[in-house]
């Protein structure tokens, strides 16, 4: 665990792997996670010969939080920085939700480090109802009320076989939520400020050049199947994946299927 400075930004990060690989399996978080929303995901990749990097984005948990606005695209150089940082010259990406995001956007700005994207639960548009979602996030945010936010943002992104079956974890999550700290909020409003601002990509889905896994839980009901869609659709040669009885955090819900997935899609394409 360490943190590294882009600007007057620090940017919280840790490492796995093959330390000095010149090629990097990268995990983009989303939104409200920090690296840690990886651990069931990481170590599928521990035995070869890559670097592990995760970090925080500027406005993350760990990482500093200054004044917005940011964009896809700072959030891309942020990471190109850290990586050249940590002497990669490759990189494949994973991503969930924002992280997919920012995946996409990376791809797009630099083609020659990018190997393979991988995208799960994530949009290149929005429509009114994502809209309402973000927004009521944005007001749970002004409570400044952890257990609060994490109660009123649940239903939304967990499927409901999960969200059934684990109760009791999800309650202790809710009361875990309640120690975060006032900074926690005011980042995560930049952020949803952020996507709603520049999450527009979807006339240049076709620039992505490399090679692209597109995957999304069936039963997303904050970025809806019709958004993988468009997405395989766009991207030129996308693979495309729907996964049965899964809601918007498909990397806690089905990470074994994720894991084979994702392993096989990568050394396909390393």
């Amino acid at each position: 665990m360490a943190t590294f400075a882009t600007g007057n930004v620090n940017l919280f990060y840790e490492v796995n792997g093959k330390k000095g690989a010149k090629t990097a399996i990268v995990y983009f978080n989303g939104v409200m996670a920090s690296t840690n929303s990886w651990d069931f995901m990481w170590p599928v990749f521990e035995d070869h010969d890559f670097q592990i990097i995760r970090h925080d984005f500027r406005g993350q948990l760990k990482s500093d939080k200054p004044a917005g606005p940011y964009s896809f695209a700072m959030h891309a150089e942020d990471a190109k920085k850290l990586f050249e940082h940590l002497g990669v010259e490759q990189v494949h990406i994973i991503g969930t939700s924002y992280g997919g995001e920012v995946a996409m956007k990376f791809a797009m700005l630099y083609p020659e480090m990018t190997k393979s994207i991988s995208i799960i639960d994530s949009v290149s548009e929005l429509d009114e109802v994502l809209k309402g979602f973000i927004d009521s996030w944005m007001n749970l945010c002004d409570l400044k009320d952890g257990e609060k936010f994490f109660r009123g943002m649940a239903p939304s992104i967990y499927g409901n076989t999960f969200y059934t079956e684990n109760k009791v974890m999800l309650d202790e999550r809710a009361k875990a939520f309640s120690q975060v700290d006032d900074s926690y909020f005011e980042g995560q409003k930049i952020l949803y400020q952020t996507f709603k601002d520049d999450v527009n990509m979807t006339d240049e889905l076709k620039t992505i050049q490399c090679p692209a896994l597109v995957i999304v839980g069936q039963d997303d009901l904050l970025k809806r199947v019709k958004f993988s869609d468009i997405l395989a659709r766009e991207i030129p040669n996308a693979e495309y994946i729907r996964i049965p009885e899964a809601g918007h955090v498909a990397i806690f819900e089905k990470y074994r299927e994720l894991n084979s997935m994702i392993y096989g899609f990568v050394l396909k394409n390393d």
